[in-house]
């Protein structure tokens, strides 16, 4: 791509996106242009809907990766180029929706039981206790932790937004712990190897797939298991959505309304219909 890629690379980094997904676009368009083997000037919205049908019928990439790709090549020529009619009468396709797998209480600790290391623990108690992000939950720093108003500050959170979480005690506890054996370096609660940058996501998720398997877990359990959880387990001991969407950093409260889909205690103690049946409070009165 050339003097294109340059100029949506500098267009990425004006539009504030992170690195990881600048890497990502970037990656995404070069394979678009590859794809034809000619300039991203010349080609055009047919070009682009041959492109998806390639995606979906020849490499049968999920449909939220081929969302990804066409993000890529959306942003290439609605900003770069400065030709939003080649992407106009994109057809994003449809991601289906399924529910999480989501951890009882009793699963949650067996998890941190089997759990070794106490860095480690301490991220994964985060990201349960806090509902943090894995992300968000790697790149704590000492300065976001306010103890004696028992707040975390999550900093830079998805879409660049700030929040503040939740500290519980037992986080708390762990936490300190940790530092008291570890002491770490740098203003990074968890550093990654050499003690520079931070302790990558998915060294977690490895630590938290072998832990769940040792404790006989047969869900699908990664860091994004334990936030689900924190939010399910809140709305099931009486926690309103509101707050609950305030504690998860989402935008809209119709992503936290899915939590209702997947609180299966709740449906459980949900009344039918059918055995009101017969009962007083069943009839109608005039």
């Amino acid at each position: 791509m050339g003097d294109v890629r340059d100029r949506m690379k500098q267009d990425l980094r004006l539009k504030h996106y992170r690195p990881g997904t600048q890497s990502i676009y970037l990656s995404y368009a070069r394979q678009f242009v590859a794809h034809f083997m000619r300039p991203p000037a010349e080609l055009g919205r047919e070009d682009v809907r041959t492109y998806q049908l390639y995606l979906t019928d020849e490499r049968k990439l999920h449909p939220g990766t081929i969302k990804g790709h066409l993000g890529a090549v959306r942003f290439l020529y609605t900003f770069t180029l400065g030709k939003p009619e080649v992407v106009a009468g994109i057809l994003w396709p449809r991601q289906p929706h399924k529910l999480p797998d989501i951890l009882a209480c009793e699963e949650v600790e067996a998890v941190f039981a089997h759990v070794e290391s106490i860095e480690f623990r301490a991220i994964l108690m985060a990201t349960y206790g806090a509902g943090l992000r894995i992300t968000e939950a790697c790149r704590l720093c000492t300065t976001d932790l306010d103890a004696k108003r028992g707040l975390i500050h999550v900093r830079d959170g998805k879409r660049g937004r700030d929040r503040y979480v939740m500290l519980p005690a037992r986080l708390l506890g762990v936490l300190r712990e940790y530092w008291r054996q570890a002491r770490p370096p740098g203003p990074q609660l968890f550093p990654g190897k050499g003690r520079t940058g931070v302790i990558t996501p998915r060294a977690v998720g490895d630590v938290l797939a072998k832990a769940a398997a040792k404790a006989g877990i047969t869900k699908r359990v990664t860091p994004h298991t334990m936030r689900h959880s924190f939010a399910t387990h809140l709305l099931e001991g009486g926690t309103d959505l509101r707050t609950i969407q305030v504690l998860l950093g989402h935008a809209s409260i119709r992503t936290t309304a899915h939590y209702t889909q997947v609180s299966g205690k709740m449906i459980a103690r949900t009344t039918s219909p059918l055995d009101r049946l017969g009962r007083p409070e069943g009839k109608k009165t005039r």
